[in-house]
């Protein structure tokens, strides 16, 4: 999702040169509690009867799994950073998180050491693989990913995960916010319903940073540095 129809207005983003030198990937939120078909968000559904994470599921496992698993391939290859960013409490009562997210956590059973909490095993982060926990939607508010992004040297962020419109928006918001230029990569992202994930693509290139497709990112970081 690159192309912008004709009286779409992309305001003052900005294009900069790619430079893989200073990238990093961030992995967003790909854990059991929501983003498996075996979760507690996909069981409490299916008790409701309701069929609204069928989409959501297929397209993680057909798009943002396989994709994601490409990008990291590539960005090990060149020995640049890969964050793990996950979301949960620190304790089953959740006491360490915000008041607005601790009933999802105690509900869904998000916290250290449960298999809620787990990163999916076919993303089970490697040695050199860093993870930092969140309790809030953004991870720049309850992490030191900025301090940790700026000691690995890295200015260009791409983001994948889940969920499109809640948490990784939220991270990339806040990423822009800070100078980081940021890549949301479209089809290695993915949400409950369709038209929230165009939206989030549609907005976020009109100011905060750019949307690519897994192969275009996989092109231009193909080479130690572009531009």
């Amino acid at each position: 999702m690159t192309t912008s129809p004709p009286d779409y207005i992309r305001a003052y983003m900005t294009e900069h040169a790619v430079n893989p030198a200073r990238a990093a990937l961030l992995i967003i939120d790909m854990q059991y509690a929501t983003g498996s078909r075996q979760g507690a968000l996909a069981r409490k559904l299916k008790a409701e009867g309701s069929r609204v994470g069928d989409y959501r599921f297929a397209r993680i496992e057909q798009s943002v799994l396989p994709h994601t698993l490409q990008l990291r391939e590539r960005f090990t290859a060149l020995q640049r950073p890969v964050l793990h960013v996950t979301v949960g409490a620190a304790h089953a009562n959740a006491l360490d998180a915000p008041i607005h997210m601790r009933k999802m956590f105690v509900e869904f059973a998000n916290h250290v050491g449960s298999r809620e909490h787990e990163i999916l095993d076919e993303l089970k982060p490697l040695a050199n693989e860093h993870v930092l926990r969140k309790t809030t939607i953004g991870a720049f508010a309850s992490t030191n990913i900025d301090s940790l992004l700026r000691a690995l040297g890295c200015e260009q962020l791409y983001l994948v995960g889940i969920s499109t419109n809640m948490c990784v928006e939220t991270t990339a918001r806040e990423a822009a916010d800070r100078g980081y230029q940021v890549t949301l990569v479209e089809d290695a992202c993915g949400t409950t319903h369709e038209d929230l994930h165009q939206a989030t693509m549609r907005n976020f290139q009109r100011l905060f940073g750019r949307v690519r497709s897994t192969q275009e990112a996989l092109a231009e970081l193909h080479s130690p540095a572009i531009g």
